[in-house]
């Protein structure tokens, strides 16, 4: 299973803060704001937010920048009964999707149905051989590991809903798609607007795939993938893909 240890993630215009939602390792400060401007399809206030999780993913929502300790909770394991896939060096190297699809029994992309992987999940152990052991870097800091990744990703573009949220496993992915730095106090410290486009792009996908398959409270699903990542979606959003929907096919 990955190694990573910390996220800190600010927007250039900070975030809102976010209701507390039934996920519950997720917890909010709240605050109260001033000088309101309209909201957009995503919503962002006044107040910087910081987002950090423990190598196992549980998150805490910071509203100041001058805490002085970060309070994660405590780290949970990976949920019981998910699809487990295993991937090593060999498998990276030759950027070979058949351990995922033979985990998940995803052969072809059209023909997932959501409904079992929602309810089991999914989750990645990567068994990854360093050439050098005493190499610091993390997972998310090897090329041809994200390369494997961004490969995933583009032939299962849904794929962050059905993950391990709560096991580490949406924001062990983001990282392998949004470019990072690591800090030795922070962890890895996500590039903003790449985590902001990030996530609106998988907004889009993940809930047109849901309605698609009729998948009850899409935008309800859609909006708790975003706040696992600090972002709150407006319903704006959701209007314009209703009357302007992706093509699945």
């Amino acid at each position: 299973m990955m190694a990573i240890s910390s996220v800190k993630c600010k927007p250039l215009l900070p975030l809102s803060p976010l209701p507390k939602p039934s996920i519950s390792c997720f917890s909010c400060k709240p605050i109260s704001l001033t000088s309101p401007i309209p909201p957009p399809p995503y919503q962002r206030g006044h107040v910087a937010v910081s987002v950090a999780y423990n190598p196992q993913g549980n998150f805490d929502l910071s509203l100041f920048d001058d805490d002085d300790e970060q309070k994660v909770a405590p780290s949970l394991p990976p949920t019981e009964g998910r699809f487990e896939v295993v991937i090593d060096n060999d498998i990276i190297t030759r950027l070979d999707l058949s351990p995922f699809q033979a985990a998940t029994g995803m052969k072809s992309p059209l023909s997932v149905e959501p409904k079992e992987f929602l309810e089991r999940s999914i989750g990645f152990t990567i068994n990854y051989k360093r050439e050098d052991p005493h190499d610091p870097r993390e997972l998310s800091e090897y090329p041809d590991i994200r390369v494997w990744f961004v490969r995933l990703d583009a032939t299962y573009p849904w794929l962050p809903v059905l993950l391990d949220w709560r096991a580490g496993e949406l924001a062990r992915y983001a990282a392998m798609m949004v470019p990072h730095q690591m800090n030795l106090k922070m962890g890895i410290v996500f590039n903003p607007e790449a985590l902001e486009l990030f996530v609106m792009k998988k907004v889009f996908i993940v809930y047109s795939w849901l309605k698609h398959h009729n998948i009850p409270k899409p935008k309800l699903i859609a909006n708790d993938m975003a706040r696992m990542l600090g972002f709150r979606i407006g319903d704006e959003l959701y209007d314009f893909v209703d009357k302007h929907p992706l093509d699945l096919s």
